[in-house]
């Protein structure tokens, strides 16, 4: 399954930027079109693992649930069950880019509707997009607190 993939440069430590990506509770505030986020299970770490995510998007909405497998400084995830999606496959990678930090995120949904490739990768690139400048604006939020 084909990827797409964008990055940003954000003004804070990756620590703080992967603390804001962990805290999924908050993920409606700041990711376009994500009006629910119900955490059901979390990792010995406490960190989410399998999540209910309801979106509402015009180009994609469903009622998913994805399972995350987290790392120093990434996350990963995978659908378990969705009603219109039959894969989602993402990432967030984080690294020290001079006195700040570089997000990497990396996309791949399937639905069960026939849907043209280059239509399918325009909406992971518009979804990443947005939840790159989305991540931007609440790590600076959370900062301000």
């Amino acid at each position: 399954m084909a990827q797409t993939s964008s990055r940003i440069e954000i003004p804070a430590s990756p620590d703080r930027v992967m603390s804001v990506i962990a805290d999924l509770d908050h993920y409606p505030e700041w990711v376009d079109s994500l009006t629910t986020v119900e955490v059901l299970e979390t990792d010995a770490q406490g960190r989410p693992a399998t999540v209910r995510m309801v979106l509402q998007h015009r180009l994609l909405s469903d009622d998913y649930t994805v399972g995350y497998d987290w790392a120093e400084h990434e996350v990963s995830w995978k659908l378990i069950t969705g009603r219109t999606l039959t894969a989602m496959d993402g990432s967030y990678a984080v690294e020290p880019a001079g006195s700040g930090s570089r997000v990497t995120y990396t996309l791949s949904v399937d639905v069960k509707m026939p849907l043209p490739g280059l239509l399918k990768r325009t909406a992971e690139k518009t979804i990443i997009d947005t939840a790159l400048k989305g991540l931007r604006t609440q790590v600076a939020r959370v900062g301000d607190r």
